[in-house]
């Protein structure tokens, strides 16, 4: 995302204010679908992006959509957040949106089994949509949950490696890492040591790091969250138990969790010029599409090369995946149009070229396999690695669960625990957050 970016805090704060949104809309509408959307008629569409190239570039994928449908009128209302969407879905009425849009991938499963936003499978059969064959595969699992597909992907984010080719040419090294154990290798010989802390880190390992989230780095792994009974499996999928030993173990070497947080504590926002990957301060980043035009912008004194993430060492052939989330649209359960509704997210989420046109004014990844391939598509020759992270079947996501993103807090917080030492034991760490999932889960439903 551009301008309103996904931030691993906020998001996680917007799990815990979308939980009242959910919990509140309990019965989707069988009215709401009665509407004839070849007559005249207005919806609202909420969305939350604020700075003007996407404010610009989402009206203007909503005017090509009302040149198409002349006699549906598109009231549009951005930077909205997902406190304000909660408070009007929980209201209803007139002034409640017809469309919403959410950067919060992690409510889908709340969405889906409370019925704040309809099941679109009846729509995308109607208009003979084939999900699989329209979104990229990790996409169309982030959308769905339990068999009811309530939103569909409107852009994505991919995560992949960006490295200082620059600090890799004097350091002898001749391409980016593409193993874990050849990122842990590279991070100690591009690290300078001065005095108790460093010139420059190889790679922040540390998960308060900017993006270096625990499901950011599992996207590395082939993570099973969950088994088919909906338990939490993170105990007995050796992946997890992989990432937490392998993130701890780089955190060692690169001179202890205390030291490099003692460095990280000097780094800029993770939005501003001042990001230690603009400035030289660390010479490998994990982070999303968005970085490459941001660093770029700061004119950095050293040449920004990408590729994706490093694998784990025994999955050196799936090389070229990674961890992909992105914005969801949906449509309310209280909206009376739902079918004009349902025309403005299919043109926004499936017409090639709205997903291209507004892909290339805000610089997300597309969220179609047509618009991935389109020849309209305008980037910097660097963000096809984003591009093809996106296409690639390897690539992993996070699943829906009732709870929001309540499991990934746990997991995070077991991650904190391992790296600074207060959990020495994984796999007993694994099986009691485990049954903390699976407890809240529970209880949630």
């Amino acid at each position: 995302m551009s301008g309103n970016r996904r931030k691993t805090a906020a998001a996680f704060a917007a799990t815990a204010a979308l939980s009242l949104l959910a919990s509140a809309c309990t019965g989707q509408s069988d009215s709401g679908s009665s509407d004839d959307p070849s007559k005249e008629t207005t919806i609202t569409f909420w969305h939350g992006w604020n700075a003007p190239n996407e404010v610009a570039g989402i009206q203007a994928s909503v005017d090509a959509f009302q040149k198409a449908h002349p006699n549906i009128h598109v009231k549009v209302v951005g930077n909205m957040t997902d406190d304000k969407v909660n408070q009007a879905l929980r209201a209803g009425g007139s002034n409640a949106p017809d469309v919403v849009s959410s950067f919060t991938t992690n409510n889908v499963g709340k969405f889906c089994s409370s019925k704040a936003f309809i099941d679109l499978n009846p729509f995308l059969k109607k208009d003979g949509i084939d999900p699989d064959k329209t979104f990229p595969k990790a996409m169309n699992e982030y959308t769905q949950f339990d068999g009811v597909r309530c939103t569909v992907p409107l852009l994505g984010d991919a995560y992949g490696l960006y490295y200082n080719k620059d600090a890799f040419e004097k350091a002898g090294i001749a391409r980016p890492p593409r193993t874990w154990s050849e990122l842990a290798e590279d991070a100690r010989k591009l690290t300078k040591a001065k005095g108790d802390s460093y010139e420059r880190l190889g790679f922040m390992p540390n998960y308060h790091g900017y993006e270096t989230t625990t499901e950011h780095y599992l996207g590395a792994w082939d993570p099973k969250y969950f088994d088919a009974d909906g338990k939490s499996n993170i105990a007995k999928d050796p992946s997890f138990a992989a990432m937490l030993t392998t993130q701890k173990k780089l955190v060692d070497d690169l001179g202890g969790y205390e030291k490099l947080e003692k460095f990280r504590t000097s780094f800029g926002d993770e939005w501003g010029a001042k990001h230690p990957f603009h400035t030289g301060q660390v010479a490998m980043q994990l982070d999303g599409e968005w970085r490459l035009g941001m660093a770029e912008e700061t004119k950095p004194e050293f040449e920004i090369g990408v590729a994706p993430m490093p694998v784990a060492d025994d999955q050196a052939d799936t090389w070229g995946k990674g961890y992909l989330t992105g914005t969801i649209a949906g449509i309310a359960a209280t909206s009376k149009k739902q079918n004009a509704a349902w025309e403005l997210v299919k043109f926004m989420t499936t017409d090639t070229d709205a997903v291209v046109n507004f892909a290339n004014a805000i610089h997300n990844v597309p969220s179609t396999l047509a618009a991935l391939k389109s020849p309209k598509l305008k980037y910097d020759p660097r963000f096809k690695t984003f591009l093809d992270i996106a296409a690639n079947p390897n690539s992993t996501t996070t699943p829906p669960s009732v709870n929001g993103g309540a499991y990934l807090t746990s997991l995070q917080n077991l991650g904190f625990d391992i790296e600074k030492g207060k959990q020495k034991d994984v796999k007993a760490g694994l099986e009691n957050t485990a049954k903390e999932i699976d407890a809240a889960i529970a209880q949630a439903e």
